[in-house]
């Protein structure tokens, strides 16, 4: 769950601030890569854990993670994520608790919660998204599996942290690493290939809102099975109506204002 204040400019160590709004939305980068890539019209499965408490009861009921899939797309398609491999725990869900200043920029510090006890995984997939809220164990365990059975893995690295030695060790898995990109919001997203020149994408010139989440799209693009460059140049774009509205899952756009924004991008580029 994220718990995110408003606030016109970031607190420094030691200093108290005052901010203009509170608001509690469902989120978590897992939860956001899923909503993204669903709501971009891919058939999507969450593999994760929440809390037995308020915050795992509203998040299993958010209208972005229906366990049915409940709500439609252009034509009346059902789309939304399954939540069938959304375990339920004992102890509280995990929450990412955020600062969000006047010019969308944020800070986060995330408190696992019952994302620390993933241990599963989902059998049948063309794409693999990963990120280290799960435990590190979980995410070797899943990128190994997608990798013994040909699925495309994309990994986003965030939160950052120290990798612990049994996954240093799996040398053959990290140096088959044959693509990485730098998300940095306003500056744009660097990229580097084995045997290619680097490269970075420009950001649009948008005045933001709200960051939060806006990677999930970059992660979704790839698993669509786009070349990663021209994954970048789309995600890069179609974030806009993202950031430019609160919240992480829930400002995730549909496919309608995705295409939208590409044929707008498309003719002011033309």
């Amino acid at each position: 769950m994220d718990l995110v204040a408003y606030v016109a400019k970031a607190p420094q160590r030691g200093e108290t601030v005052t901010g203009r709004e509170f608001r509690t939305i469902p989120g978590g980068k897992g939860a956001g890569q899923a909503v993204a890539a669903a709501h971009a019209g891919s058939d999507v499965s969450m593999i994760g854990a929440v809390g037995a408490d308020a915050f795992g009861s509203q998040l299993r009921t958010t209208p972005e993670l229906p366990q049915a899939l409940g709500f439609a797309r252009a034509g009346g398609t059902p789309m939304g994520v399954d939540t069938d491999h959304l375990r339920t725990t004992e102890g509280p869900s995990g929450t990412a608790h955020i600062v969000v200043d006047d010019e969308g920029g944020n800070a986060i510090v995330v408190v696992p919660g019952a994302d620390a006890t993933v241990d599963h995984l989902a059998p049948g997939a063309d794409a693999l998204l990963l990120q280290p809220e799960i435990p590190p164990a979980a995410v070797l365990t899943g990128a190994e599996a997608a990798r013994r059975h040909d699925v495309r893995t994309i990994l986003t690295p965030s939160p950052v942290q120290s990798l612990p030695p049994e996954l240093l060790a799996s040398i053959a898995l990290l140096d088959q690493v044959p693509e990485v990109v730098v998300t940095l919001g306003a500056a744009g997203s660097p990229y580097a290939a084995r045997g290619a020149e680097p490269l970075t994408v420009p950001a649009p010139r948008i005045t933001a809102v709200d960051s939060t989440g806006a990677g999930g799209i970059l992660a979704v693009a790839p698993a669509e099975g786009r070349p990663m460059r021209a994954s970048l140049a789309w995600a890069s774009t179609t974030t806009s109506p993202s950031v430019q509205r609160a919240g992480a899952s829930s400002s995730m756009p549909y496919r309608s204002e995705i295409d939208a924004q590409a044929a707008s991008n498309t003719r002011h580029t033309s």
